[in-house]
């Protein structure tokens, strides 16, 4: 008879740190513009789904994207490339979040990663009633004076 595994809880198990997500997706064809590059449409909504886990993950809560401070392109991201997202919460208010998405362009067949692009995403915390509800704050990791 096969052994079962007892689970332990989800706060026993190595789980990423709540202020950060990290997604990675390949850029396909249908992702691209007659440039064989990504659609700028393509990197935004990628971008604004990692800000909305990571935020979500932080406060456990429904969130809304309520503002994107700033998008920057770096360089052109390829088709045939992997994509990886790292969103973090890097500032808190009462209800809102502000996340940091990087998206870094890595070659598949190589070791070579760049970044591509980045943006900064405000997302605002809502109550059971659809109303702003409080959020906690960043966890600050290590001193670092």
């Amino acid at each position: 008879m096969p052994q079962t595994q007892d689970l332990a809880p989800l706060s026993a198990r190595s789980l990423p740190q709540s202020s950060e997500t990290r997604i990675t997706h390949v850029v396909f064809p249908g992702d691209t513009n007659h440039h064989g590059t990504l659609f700028g449409g393509e990197a935004l909504s990628m971008m604004d789904s990692a800000a909305f886990i990571c935020a979500t993950r932080h406060c456990r809560r429904k969130v809304v994207t309520r503002h994107l401070d700033a998008m920057e392109f770096s360089r052109p991201i390829p088709q045939g490339t992997l994509v990886e997202l790292v969103a973090r919460v890097v500032r808190t208010g009462r209800s809102s979040m502000t996340v940091l998405v990087e998206l870094f362009v890595e070659d598949m067949y190589s070791e070579r990663r760049e970044l591509g692009c980045t943006g900064t995403f405000t997302l605002v915390a809502l109550g059971d009633d659809g109303q702003p509800t409080p959020v906690p704050p960043v966890k600050v990791v290590g001193d670092v004076r």
